[in-house]
């Protein structure tokens, strides 16, 4: 079933997130928010030891799942606004150049 959170489904997104943060942070950034981009980088990572505090300590995959989700959610966000100079829609929600 495609609407349980599972081991795998997090396992699977948690990996896209990881590679997407590894790509952001090796990306330019276009805009002149350097201590921004900073600040997000670091939420992300605190958002990606939550998911896995809840995933492996707490075998809470709902609330693992949805630190993952923001996660991703302030990687895709600067992605769009130029943040992190990423083309690649797999990993982010951004048209690919």
């Amino acid at each position: 079933m495609d609407n349980i959170i599972t081991k795998e489904k997090i396992e699977k997104y948690y990996d896209i997130t990881t590679r997407a943060l590894k790509m952001a942070k090796e990306s330019a950034n276009r805009t002149k928010l350097d201590k921004e981009r900073e600040d997000i980088i670091n939420m992300v990572e605190c958002y990606l030891n939550d998911t896995m505090f809840f995933f492996k300590d707490k075998e809470d995959y709902i609330n693992a799942f949805a630190a993952l989700n923001y996660a991703h959610g302030w990687l895709d966000c600067a992605a769009r606004l130029g943040i992190f100079d990423v083309h690649d829609s797999v990993l982010f929600t951004v048209d690919e150049k």
